[in-house]
């Protein structure tokens, strides 16, 4: 196989992109060289033997994951500091350790799946036909996780529902009732350990070329009652950790026999990945304050179903 320059930087860019954005990077790995077609089918398929592309991609994920670091360094600087002071006093108290917990506990159903599964799914799903598929999947779930989302409490809902609590008798120490203005971070802290579990184990399904991971999670938070905003946040913290060890598994590969001759694409694809992963967490911090998933599920239905029809009827 070879990787030319061209290729590295293209596949590098999207990678950054539809990995942080709810369109699956997997499934447009697979897609994009088959609907190129000629020598980028042959040089990019993921679902071939020895092939360095699979290790290349997935070691883009560090660059991700950098990016991912980069922007967030304050949360991460605080949940670690959690999760530190935790282990020391041996209590889950405040927002940080409550938080550094949740990732912890939540991270691991999909370590374990992704150990146990990744190959499995790469030979024999990790094919343009599947991912097309998937991708129209994809765009279902993220189209009924709109509709069947709970709605989460206004702040005038949110400050009607305290003023209706019976209030304590005098002299009665109670715990402090959260303030509206709190932090995104306190407000994803506050989820019961449970659902955060469940939250992060959507991520497994993302193991499947064409099915978003910051989706499915986006989904399972909405659908758990957190806001556009907190859902999409929890989803790259929960996300950093797994894109983080994904891509350093695989670079010893690309250090190896399979990177050997393309050490230059594969830099420059990961200064690629890590730009426009940067700019992309950055657009959709911003975007979901305000947003939803609706058009993200449209485009992933109208493209799976054009590279459906492409590909079987070309």
């Amino acid at each position: 196989m070879s990787l030319t320059y061209v290729e590295a930087v293209v596949v590098g860019a999207f990678q950054g992109v539809t990995e942080l954005f709810p369109v699956s990077s997997l499934g447009h790995s697979v897609l994009i060289p088959a609907l190129a077609g000629g020598q980028w089918a042959q040089d990019l398929d993921v679902s071939a033997p020895q092939s360095p592309y699979l290790a290349f991609i997935v070691g883009l994920h560090v660059a991700t994951a950098l990016a991912l670091l980069v922007f967030f360094w304050r949360d991460w600087v605080r949940i670690i500091g959690g999760f530190v002071s935790s282990i020391r006093y041996r209590r889950v108290k405040t927002p940080a350790e409550r938080l550094a917990w949740l990732i912890v506990l939540a991270t691991i159903p999909v370590g374990i799946s992704g150990l146990l599964l990744e190959h499995l799914f790469r030979t024999t799903l990790g094919k343009p036909i599947p991912a097309a598929s998937f991708l129209i999947v994809n765009g279902l779930v993220l189209f009924l996780g709109e509709r069947l989302r709970r709605r989460a409490p206004t702040p005038a809902a949110q400050a009607s529902h305290v003023d209706r609590k019976a209030m304590p008798a005098a002299g009665v120490a109670t715990e402090a009732l959260p303030t509206l203005d709190e932090g995104p971070d306190a407000r994803i802290a506050r989820l019961p350990m449970g659902r955060g579990v469940l939250i992060g184990s959507a991520q497994i399904l993302a193991l499947l070329p064409g099915i978003s991971r910051s989706g499915v999670t986006m989904v399972a938070g909405l659908l758990r009652g957190l806001s556009h905003e907190d859902a999409a946040r929890f989803s790259f913290l929960l996300a950093t950790p797994v894109i983080l060890a994904a891509g350093a598994l695989k670079i010893p590969d690309l250090t190896g026999p399979l990177g050997a001759g393309i050490h230059g694409p594969i830099l420059a694809g990961s200064i690629a990945s890590f730009v426009s992963a940067y700019l992309a967490v950055r657009f959709l911090t911003r975007y979901f304050h305000t947003r939803t998933l609706t058009p993200f599920a449209i485009y992933c239905g109208l493209a799976g179903l054009a590279s459906l029809l492409w590909l079987t009827l070309a």
